[in-house]
């Protein structure tokens, strides 16, 4: 299966549509793979691929090492067909494993990272009236320390929980809804500050 993955776009609850994310498809998407669905594992891959790339790329700062992340990810699923029928949160449990993959690719990066302020986080929405800066937005979240950019990503993209968020992170609730308050509360000052 190769790996393509474009430009993140489309608003979360567009993404959850497209997806059908209820706990049941997931669990359902899950047991066809786990029954060795070639299908299945393309019905997950497409449903998912953008989203774990997005994790990746800003856990990462690496267009390429986020695709590294999402070949290694749906290659792990394969690997583990066998327990992904036992799998009672399908998306969280995803999200988790892209996450710890995402840190380890950063941590034994093998080739330079292209700056986190190059890679575009956001992409503004074509509407009329009040313009969102993405550029910018995405150049003061850059500027956030990576766990708290990972609490922000996982709570406005993913529409996760701050439980999701630390069972996906590793860390305690609390830890999960501290670093989202102070990743905000940061990059409100971030945007009182620059112009």
């Amino acid at each position: 299966m190769d790996v393509v993955v474009e430009e993140i776009s489309g608003a979360p609850a567009e993404r959850s549509r497209a997806a059908g994310e209820s706990a049941e498809a997931w669990r359902a998407m899950f047991g066809r793979v786990a029954a060795g669905e070639q299908a299945g594992l393309e019905a997950l891959y497409r449903a998912m691929a953008r989203r774990i790339f997005g994790l990746a790329l800003w856990r990462t700062g690496s267009v390429e090492d986020a695709r590294d992340v999402v070949q290694e990810v749906f290659v792990r699923v394969a690997e583990s067909r066998d327990r992904l029928a036992r799998v009672t949160s399908p998306l969280p449990w995803l999200l988790a494993m892209a996450h710890h993959v995402a840190v380890d690719v950063a941590r034994r990066r093998r080739r330079p990272s292209t700056p986190l302020e190059a890679v575009p986080h956001l992409v503004a929405p074509e509407r009329e009236g009040d313009p969102v800066d993405a550029a910018r937005a995405s150049r003061l979240l850059a500027a956030l320390p990576a766990a708290q950019r990972d609490a922000i990503y996982l709570r406005h993209y993913e529409e996760c929980t701050f439980a999701q968020i630390g069972a996906i992170t590793g860390v305690p609730t609390f830890t999960a809804a501290s670093r989202y308050r102070l990743g905000i509360a940061r990059l409100r000052r971030l945007m009182e500050v620059e112009p």
